[in-house]
């Protein structure tokens, strides 16, 4: 039952209460009435059944929801990060830690939106041309596009390397197949430098007083 038919109900109720308190009947009538009507109203309504009342809002927060509202545009991350609310919304929408992916982005571009590399890579996160197209990232250059395709990047390979942080960043910097290869980090120092500078960037933004 809606709010408003709850609502009509108590109305009808206290209309029969006002009647029994202003009109000559006998009382034993109104009190009939009354209470066929009370009756009513709960048999309909199932003093239990809640679920038309749920706020959805809650899910849509976990669910990482592209609304606004849902987070507020607040960031998890220090209030001076770059592009601080955009990050922590791409990470929830992709289960990831906020902190994780602003400590690649900083490692990657050093929140530059228009770095661009001499392989080809763009943007905040560094994609390259054809892993950003795969990832329907139209423009490396936007910051919007560049962080979710960053985001969904980072989870395909944390998702393929069983959650392993180390080598998820390794295979973001050098590709999975060099990370399947050699079985973990491969031996490049700079994959290894890489997936170091990564962590200690995330730390960093999980606990800014100890920077």
């Amino acid at each position: 039952m809606s709010i408003d038919s709850v609502l009509a109900r108590m109305n009808a109720l206290q209309a029969l209460i006002d009647t029994a308190s202003g009109a000559g009947a006998p009382a034993t009538d109104n009190t009939a009435a009354f209470s066929e009507a009370m009756n009513a109203a709960t048999a309909s309504t199932p003093a239990s059944d809640f679920s038309s009342l749920a706020s959805p809002v809650g899910t849509a927060t976990l669910a990482g929801t592209t609304d606004a509202n849902a987070t507020g545009g607040v960031s998890a991350l220090p209030a001076d990060t770059p592009y601080g609310a955009e990050i922590t919304a791409a990470a929830q929408r992709n289960g990831l830690d906020p902190a994780l992916l602003a400590g690649l982005i900083k490692q990657e571009s050093g929140f530059n939106a228009n770095a661009r590399s001499g392989a080809g890579a763009q943007g905040l996160t560094q994609l390259m041309p054809g892993t950003a197209a795969g990832l329907g990232v139209t423009n490396p250059l936007d910051p919007a596009q560049a962080i979710e395709g960053g985001a969904k990047y980072l989870k395909q390979q944390l998702d393929r390397f069983g959650g392993d942080v180390a080598r998820a960043l390794a295979a973001y910097n050098a590709g999975p197949g060099a990370v399947q290869r050699f079985g973990g980090v491969p031996p490049y120092a700079e994959t290894q430098n890489y997936v170091r500078a990564v962590q200690a960037n995330a730390a960093t933004f999980r606990n800014p007083t100890t920077a």
